[in-house]
């Protein structure tokens, strides 16, 4: 017995390094695997978030179906879009560059969530001028906010092992920016012509018309980035997923 006793201790202090070692290994691949499942449950979360938050927020707008659900389908929509870059900002937190993009895209989230109720109010009462006003920064808002998860995506992309999606992110990117910034040119351009005095009469009649079909207009000017940046973002979770788990998952 004491034999054999002795004879097991030295294996059993051989296994001892081995193991302390497996577990230093294993702490840090534990640790990515975990922000990389966060940012793939970001990346589902903004991918869902960014339809749902712009039909509920024209719903409740223009609409009344949610009319009696109050304030909360916009702040419930807008703040999904919040809590998906709030956990891509677990990976890769030492990048100052992807930081300095996420925190960008994150303020003017946190903008279009502070400004979601006023989508509700102005249902209510579409006559009040200050109403107006907010719903109209946070259209502008909204824009910018699309703007600026492109570079988010596109930083994204740096960080991940595929040179066909960095190109791919790259060009799509690239052309969301263009398309953002012409419908933000429009939107600027019409806020500013509104407010001239001694327009010519057929610029008169224009506005008036884009002013009642306004949201409707700038909705459709911004299905076109919305779903190539969802294709994006679909894309980049799709490359995470087979990195992770393997092409067949």
């Amino acid at each position: 017995m004491e034999t054999g006793d002795r004879t097991s201790t030295p294996s059993a202090l051989l296994q001892a390094p081995a193991s302390a070692s497996a577990m230093a290994e294993s702490a840090p691949n534990s640790e990515l695997l975990g922000s990389l499942g966060r940012l793939a449950r970001g990346l589902s979360a903004l991918f869902w978030g960014l339809p749902i938050a712009l039909v509920v927020c024209v719903q409740t707008a223009k609409g009344e179906l949610l009319r009696p659900l109050g304030v909360a389908p916009p702040l419930v929509a807008t703040a999904l879009l919040l809590y998906g870059l709030s956990l891509l900002g677990h990976f890769q937190r030492q990048e100052r560059v992807w930081r300095a993009a996420l925190d960008r895209a994150k303020t003017f989230a946190l903008i279009n969530l502070g400004l979601s109720p006023f989508l509700f109010w102005w249902n209510q009462v579409p006559s009040n001028r200050f109403y107006n006003s907010v719903v109209g920064l946070m259209a502008l808002s909204g824009l910018i906010f699309l703007f600026t998860l492109n570079p988010v995506l596109c930083r994204l992309t740096a960080m991940l092992p595929d040179e066909t999606l960095r190109q791919e992110t790259k060009l799509f990117t690239t052309l969301n920016r263009y398309l953002l910034l012409a419908t933000l040119a429009f939107v600027v351009s019409g806020f500013l012509l509104a407010r001239t005095n001694r327009l010519p009469e057929p610029v008169i009649s224009l506005l008036f018309f884009l002013d009642r079909a306004a949201l409707w207009i700038l909705l459709f000017l911004i299905l076109l980035p919305v779903a190539m940046t969802m294709a994006l973002v679909w894309k980049i979770k799709e490359v995470i997923f087979a990195g992770v788990f393997g092409p067949e998952h």
